[in-house]
């Protein structure tokens, strides 16, 4: 009957069979390999052969005693390799010095490292699970996870490391696999796997596919019990051994055996595949013809360990073919057991030299011919590198999975229509998620203790964003919902339009027993900081989405379903190298800014800088004053950025009057305001004006002549409460007559203008076109602001008057006024001019954090277009930065200023002469380089307490900075 078994199975299996593989273990010099690999052979004993059989494990988190416990097998039992577990980096390095020194021959050093060494140690990388790499379509990103992770290994002095997992997980209560795997879908699993073994061998460290024949269609953990996988031998070959063939031909270096009950394979009921002979030596070495080393999973677990006693388990396992039993349960005991046999002839010195010698192959093409000490300087630098992040950015940006998207809810348009809610589902963090959407919108996150409560409260908004966030400690923890947030999510899904965000495996979405009610569902496989602040921005549209699903998830979705979503050219967020530049010389950005803070320069910094669309660089130094307790600087903080409103306001409504045709750059004053007909004024153009080349004088202090004999607000033009003609806010608590605007117009045209025509800058152009773009649209120039750009945009922090919005906490006071308003002032704006505007006007009033700036920004390098929406033409861009009075030494272009023409001016000297910004009186400062595709945006109020003396620009603190940036740039 045996027989008969046998004969059908090598008959049945014979497609496993792929023809002449390769010597995985073989290098390219394999003459002199073989002859290393017979020298060291030919000097061992009988007791040093068989202690190369033996992987260790040892921690380098444990005491003196367990240290001295490897020491003693490595110097007394001889064993060959070490399987290194829990500990820390440079312990493991020392540990591992020490014991390669104590060996005789040297040790081949193994780890679990399948998604970075932090599967194991802390202090180092973690990768993303495979699962999530499943997710990718790119396989050249897999390849380069594995290269990374191959890279570290070898650093910590790793040369095998037992990855990749290939078992196709098509069970998804699966305890032990799960997120380990790259998918059900047999294909994706295999060419997941070869690209990720590919990338392990270019960095020169071997691998070894698992868990043999195959681990991922069973509801037991092999750790705890024997498995038994119930199938035919057709679906066997199909299914499970699928990815070894592609695998085996293309030179894996190692097989890792399972303990499974595999009744169509071993007919021996009950018997481990790690300890069958028909299934290691019959079938993988034989009929797939594998050549490189196989391993036992380790010998402790109780799926085998529970079929025999110790030492006679290892036995039994060398016999049916395995070349290393890696973690023996008593490997003293196991030696004794394996030397009794060989001396009894139950081991022929042919099959204990087929394995050693293929050990010590495995040995020479890792270079432990020549041994080198793992070197501690700069150990853990080298483990976590800038590039890994890069990566890791990538594969977590291409994994994350749109599977429906109902309306083309996602990515999110129309800000400006949009009212949103955050909800937060799961035990974990989702705080990187919240922080993220809100870098794009107005988010609110919403919380209660009831159903109802929270239903009620969703009632204010049009969309809701629930996050499902669970641990990401490690691939195995808990994934699913709770009973309670099934009924949320079914009841808030019935009356809302909802996104759904998964930061989980996608087998937590089997719950959901409908999907109907759910506009748009993201999958985002992990609840990392990342992978909240990735997911972000692909549900606003700054990423595209790209991944697929790795498995089914029940609803009629299934492996290999995914929606690509184009960006919307929003901003997005990355580290440095992702773009080209360096980290470390932009960290250098820091002490510039700190000095200016301990310099009392200004009380505080926003600072951020962006390339290729993504801002890399983007923090806060010092305070909002310079009292001890002031609030420290935040990210929403608000500043008064003076005059960047020119440019942030006023000029893109310019534009777009320019692009309707409405005004030329060279329609005169005379024809948008008929007031200037008899004027000195009345000749002078649009890009005469803006390029500040018409002779206008450079500014009038108008509040001079509402001050009384004493210099403080007269009571002719001032009253401290609201009410009749006075009703222009100027400060707290006091309120200017309304028509001494008129009277401030009149002053502007009737004023003399300079007696030659040379540049200087004005602010009165802006006086002139906000009562133009008024008149024009019968609007206050707040409103179209809001209603044209910033709303739209996602600029939530940018307006005009914040008292009226924000609390104080959130805006930064830019000085204490002891000349016209006698007060702190603090969320009205500090030019005099701009507050007898009721605290808008066309040159200064705005208030705004670096974010938002660099969104108006970033819409201007994009020639007009932001978000999925055309605010104005190219080539509207174009003309309003363009210099048309370069020939004159005026530098300026039409609104916006340019680079210095000569030895000085606002910038570093290191930018394109296509770039264009402005700078502001307060300390602010904001720059845009097309050719470099980088944004500046520096914000201060060095006006606090007092304007005095421009210490941020006699320091050159903002252009040094900028310097800075430029010198960062790596490709």
């Amino acid at each position: 009957m045996r027989l008969l078994v046998f004969l059908v199975l090598c008959i049945t299996t014979n497609s496993l069979v792929y023809g002449q593989t390769p010597d995985p273990l073989l290098t390219a010099d394999a003459q002199a390999q073989m002859k290393w690999v017979d020298s060291i052979y030919t000097g061992m004993t009988l007791d040093e052969k068989i202690g190369q059989l033996f992987m260790v494990q040892a921690f380098s988190n444990k005491d003196l005693r367990h240290e001295n416990i490897i020491s003693q097998m490595v110097t007394n039992n001889h064993i060959g390799g070490i399987i290194f577990s829990k500990g820390d980096p440079v312990s493991q390095a020392k540990f591992n010095n020490a014991l390669q020194k104590a060996a005789k021959t040297p040790l081949l050093v193994g780890m679990d490292a399948e998604w970075g060494l932090s599967m194991r140690l802390d202090s180092t990388y973690a990768f993303p699970w495979n699962m999530t790499l499943g997710a990718i379509k790119d396989n050249k990103l897999v390849e380069k996870a594995g290269f990374n992770i191959g890279e570290h290994c070898k650093r910590l002095g790793v040369h095998f490391n037992f990855a990749p997992d290939i078992d196709i997980n098509i069970n998804p209560k699966n305890p032990i696999i799960g997120n380990r795997s790259f998918g059900e879908d047999r294909e994706n699993v295999t060419e997941k796997a070869t690209a990720f073994m590919k990338g392990m061998h270019d960095a020169g460290v071997l691998s070894s596919a698992k868990h043999f024949p195959g681990h991922g269609d069973t509801d037991t953990d092999s750790h705890l019990a024997l498995p038994t996988l119930d199938f035919n031998l057709k679906r066997l070959d199909s299914i499970e051994l699928y990815p070894y063939k592609r695998l085996i031909k293309d030179g894996v270096s190692s097989v890792m055996v399972a303990h499974l009950n595999v009744p169509a394979l071993q007919p021996e009921v009950g018997l481990p595949s790690s300890l069958s002979k028909h299934i290691i030596t019959d079938i993988l070495k034989d009929q797939m013809g594998f050549k490189g080393l196989i391993f036992t999973d380790a010998l402790n677990m109780k799926g085998v360990a529970n079929f025999s006693s110790p030492g006679d388990i290892d036995l039994a396992a060398f016999q049916a073919g395995n070349d290393i039993l890696l973690i023996s349960e008593d490997t003293p005991k196991a030696i004794d057991k394996l030397k009794e046999a060989y001396e009894a002839g139950a081991i022929s010195e042919e099959r204990l030299a087929h394995s050693v010698k293929k050990i010590l192959k495995a040995k020479y093409k890792v270079g432990l011919n020549k041994l080198k000490p793992v070197e501690l300087k700069n150990l853990v630098s080298d483990l976590n590198r800038p590039q890994d992040d890069v990566l890791y950015e990538k594969l977590i940006e291409s994994a994350i999975t749109v599977v429906k998207n109902k309306g083309d809810i996602l990515p999110i348009r129309n800000l400006e229509t949009k009212k949103i809610a955050y909800l937060k589902l799961g035990d974990d963090d989702g705080s990187d998620f919240l922080r993220g959407l809100q870098k794009y919108g107005k988010v609110h996150e919403v919380v209660g203790d009831n159903l109802n409560e929270v239903i009620e409260k969703l009632k204010a908004y049009n969309t809701v964003i629930i996050g499902f966030h669970r641990s990401n400690t490690s691939p195995w923890k808990s994934f699913n919902f709770t009973d309670k947030e099934l009924v949320w999510l079914y009841e808030i899904s019935r009356t809302n339009n909802v996104i759904l965000d998964v930061f989980v495996r996608p087998y937590a979405l089997l719950d959901l027993k409908t999907l109907e009610n759910i506009e748009g569902l993201v999958v985002s496989y992990q609840n990392s900081p990342i992978a909240q602040d990735a997911s972000a921005q692909i549900i606003f549209g700054a990423v595209q989405a790209q991944g697929v699903l790795p498995v089914s998830i029940g609803n009629g979705y299934v492996a290999g379903n995914g929606l690509n979503l184009s960006s919307l050219s929003r901003l997005g967020y990355a580290i440095p190298e992702r773009v080209g530049m360096s980290s470390e010389k932009l960290n250098k950005i820091d002490a510039i800014a700190q000095k200016a803070v301990d310099g009392k320069m200004t009380p505080g910094i926003q600072l951020l800088v962006a390339r290729k669309g993504k801002v890399i660089y983007n923090k806060n130094f010092g305070k909002h004053t310079y009292e001890p307790n002031a609030e420290p600087v935040k990210f929403n903080d608000m500043y008064d950025v003076a005059s960047l409103t020119k440019i942030l306001a006023t000029l893109p409504l310019l534009m777009e009057l320019e692009e309707k045709g409405a005004v030329t750059l060279d329609t005169k004053l005379s024809k948008i305001l008929p007031d200037y007909a008899n004027s000195n004024k009345k000749d002078i153009t649009l890009k005469q004006m803006l390029s500040h080349y018409a002779r206008l004088s450079p500014w009038i202090p108008f509040y001079f002549k509402t001050l009384d004999a004493n210099k403080k607000p007269d009571p002719r033009y001032y009253r401290n409460e609201s009410g009749g003609k006075f009703t222009v806010k100027v400060a707290n608590e006091l309120y200017m007559r309304a028509d001494y605007q008129d009277s401030m117009q009149k002053i502007i045209k009737d004023t003399d203008l300079l007696k030659s025509l040379t540049y200087r800058y004005s602010d009165l152009p802006y006086f002139i076109l906000k009562k133009y773009i008024e008149n024009y649209y019968d609007k206050g120039l707040d409103e179209l602001v809001q209603d044209h750009f910033y709303q739209s945009m996602g600029a939530n922090h940018t307006t005009y008057n914040p008292s009226s919005i924000f609390s104080d906490i959130n805006i930064v006071p830019s000085e204490i006024d002891d000349y016209y308003r006698y007060q702190k002032i603090q969320g009205y704006v500090h030019d005099m001019g701009a507050a007898m505007q009721g605290g808008v006007g066309g040159h200064a009033g705005i208030f705004s954090n670096a974010n938002d700036v660099a969104k108006i920004m970033q819409t201007f390098l994009q020639k007009g277009f932001y978000g999925g929406k055309r605010y104005f033409k190219p080539e509207t861009l174009d003309k309003f930065n363009t210099c048309f009075y370069c020939d004159q030494n005026n530098r300026r272009g039409i609104g916006f200023d340019k680079p210095q023409l000569g030895t000085s001016g606002p910038t570093c000297g290191c930018v394109s002469m296509s770039s264009f910004g402005h700078s502001g009186f307060t300390g602010t400062y904001a720059w845009a380089d097309p050719d470099e595709e980088i944004v500046y945006v520096f914000l201060a109020n060095r006006t606090f307490p007092s304007a005095g003396t421009n210490t941020l620009l006699k320091e050159n603190i903002r252009t040094d900075i900028q310097q800075l940036i430029y010198e960062a740039i790596i490709d």
